[in-house]
């Protein structure tokens, strides 16, 4: 017997994009908060998509955790076309957190961002007054990828909510020196934490969705 549930809906954005999501829900008797963690997938131009992150939400249910995970515009099967900067992603990303507030009952959200779901999140922690913290997976702060998302370091730098960015000492977009720099100017409570060896895309992959969801885990119990 599975000790969580799965649940498909339609979310539909301001600007008419259907997104397809999952809930990934605990079993009623094991529910630990009413808080609920969403998940934002890496870059939809590359391939990014929700299923990416369905060890993770497995995991943080298996937990207790009630998890979502979508797939942005033009990514899977939900409708629109995917952008270059991710700036209509963040659309998504506000349209799907009010709808978890609407309807799974919670005024608690945790944004955790992927790759280049990370600056997507980021840019939405304060349009969202639900949101209560934010966690990056390898935000891709380095030079090259600042080209296309540099314009979303102002929003999760500037913001007072507290804030979590994991990283692995290999990723080939962002030095540990270049995180370090950039989060030296961070407002409010700002924490890292540094996988050794490990590589931008090696972190996405299914061999460290237990360590993500222990830090996610761990981070939630400091909120």
């Amino acid at each position: 017997m599975s000790s969580y549930t799965v649940e498909s809906s339609t979310v539909e954005t301001n600007d008419g994009v259907k997104l397809q999501t999952r809930v990934f829900k605990p079993k009623e008797d094991e529910i630990k908060d009413k808080l609920v963690i969403v998940l934002v997938h890496p870059y939809s131009v590359l391939g990014g998509c929700q299923a990416l992150l369905k060890g993770i939400a497995i995991g943080l249910a298996q937990k207790g955790y009630t998890a979502v995970t979508f797939d942005m515009r033009g990514a899977g099967r939900s409708t629109g076309k995917p952008s270059l900067t991710g700036f209509s992603e963040v659309k998504d990303v506000i349209a799907v957190c009010k709808w978890v507030c609407e309807n799974l009952s919670t005024d608690k959200i945790l944004l955790v961002g992927s790759s280049a779901g990370a600056p997507i999140s980021g840019s939405a922690v304060d349009e969202i007054n639900e949101v209560v913290g934010y966690v990056s997976l390898g935000y891709p702060f380095g030079m090259m990828a600042s080209i296309l998302f540099g314009r979303h370091h102002k929003a999760i730098l500037q913001t007072p909510k507290p804030k979590l960015f994991v990283m692995g000492t290999r990723d080939g977009f962002t030095s540990v020196k270049q995180l370090q720099k950039k989060l030296s100017s961070a407002a409010g409570r700002v924490e890292t934490h540094l996988i050794e060896g490990a590589g931008h895309f090696q972190m996405e992959g299914p061999a460290y969705d237990a360590q993500m969801v222990n830090l996610i885990l761990t981070f939630i119990a400091s909120l």
